[in-house]
Parts: C-alpha cells; structure tokens; sequence
C-alpha cells in the first residue's frame, strides 16, 4: 500500500497491474516481490545490452544484467521499497532550547532526469521540542530519502517534513551541498567536476528569526 509520500492522488498501473508512483516515493516489497522485480529487471537490461550491441560474451558484461538489476532495486533505489529506519527518540529533560547540529551526512542519491548520481553531504540542525532524535538516525532518515530517483530541492523537503512528523522541532534546517553527474558525465558546456548545487530548507524559527538562521549557517561552516 502507497504510503503518506504519494503525491499523486490518482493511481496509475504497469502493464503487470502493479500500482506506480513517484522516483522519490516508497512501498515496501515483500522479498518476493524484491526477486521478481530483479529477475525482470534483469531481463530488460539484456536487452539494453544488445540494443547497444554489446556481447555478453565479453568476459566483463556476461553478468551485468544481473548487476545492474540488484544494485538499482536494493541499492540505487534501496529507499523506495524499503521501511523507514527504526528511530530512537529521547526526551528532553533538560528542555535543551539551542541548536543540535548534525554536518557532513552524506548524500548519495541518482538524479529523477537523467540518472546520473547526486553526490554530496547534508546537514541536519534543531532545537528540540518534546523530544531529541538519536544522531546515528538522522543519517540514517537522508539516506533513506536519497536512495530514490531525486531532484535535490524535493530530497531537502522530504527529509524536513518526515522529522517535522517526528518530532515536531521548535526549529529546523535542511542543507544539501552536491555534485550533479547529469552535468558532468554529458558533459554541459561549462560545467566543471567542482561545480556544487545548495539548497536549504528552512521550518519555524529558523525560517522566522533571522539570527538563529545566521548562527545555523555560520556554525556548520566551521571548519570540523
């Protein structure tokens, strides 16, 4: 069953009954499901191969179909058809009423476009409310989100509204740094390996108070 994130309202099918949705969406897959989806997979991906005509009795592509089919369903886009993380909350006793910052999470996601990877790293920051989220699950919720096909604008506001969900935070900001394979691996005119997309989201005070903003972006550009 289509969760929540389903943007969609009407429900659209495959040619095998299956119900579709969004790259950046989530249903979970039963491991049957799981092994079907890769079998079929697998057999599409042949047939890539002898449309560009490549033999697979080239020692370094006779298994690649099958490679190809297991890294995208269980890795690439491990995100939509796996369950949330397991989250550990902890209340706030000491009524902690500045930011917790969590830098550096990196980001790994493929591109909605053209499927190319987005590369780069994500910072999470918060004033906490009731509760305080483990940090290890912080991590753990990007990467949940970015192993999905992602433009990097929609990935920033699915993260900062499942932890809005969670823990309802007084504050909360969303900061994606990344590199776009899109550009690079077609090679854009222009484009450089260097060059970085940012964006930012920005939930309660810190989309309100000018200063906590400041304080947020000036402390995650400390050097670690």
């Amino acid at each position: 069953m289509l969760n929540q994130e389903q943007n969609n309202t009407e429900i659209k099918y495959n040619h095998y009954g299956e119900k579709l949705f969004d790259a950046n969406g989530n249903t979970i897959l039963t491991d049957a499901e799981r092994i079907d989806m890769i079998a079929r997979l697998e057999d599409k991906y042949k047939e890539i191969l002898d449309i560009l005509r490549i033999s697979t009795d080239d020692p370094n592509c006779t298994y690649t179909p099958r490679r190809i089919a297991k890294m995208y369903v269980n890795e690439i886009f491990g995100g939509r058809f796996s369950a949330p993380p397991d989250i550990t909350f902890f209340p706030n006793r000491k009524k902690v009423d500045n930011l917790v910052i969590s830098n550096g999470i990196q980001v790994m996601s493929i591109c909605s476009h053209h499927w190319q990877p987005i590369a780069g790293t994500c910072t999470v920051g918060y004033i906490p409310n009731k509760s305080i989220i483990g940090i290890s699950k912080i991590s753990r919720i990007v990467e949940w989100f970015a192993r999905r096909g992602q433009i990097q604008e929609e990935l920033g506001e699915q993260i900062a509204d499942y932890l809005e969900n969670l823990i309802a935070p007084k504050a909360l900001g969303v900061i994606i740094s990344a590199k776009h394979y899109c550009m690079i691996a077609r090679g854009v005119r222009g484009s450089e390996e260097d060059t970085i997309m940012t964006t930012s989201v920005m939930r309660g005070y810190m989309l309100d108070d000018i200063n906590l903003r400041n304080e947020f972006v000036t402390l995650i550009g400390q050097k670690r």
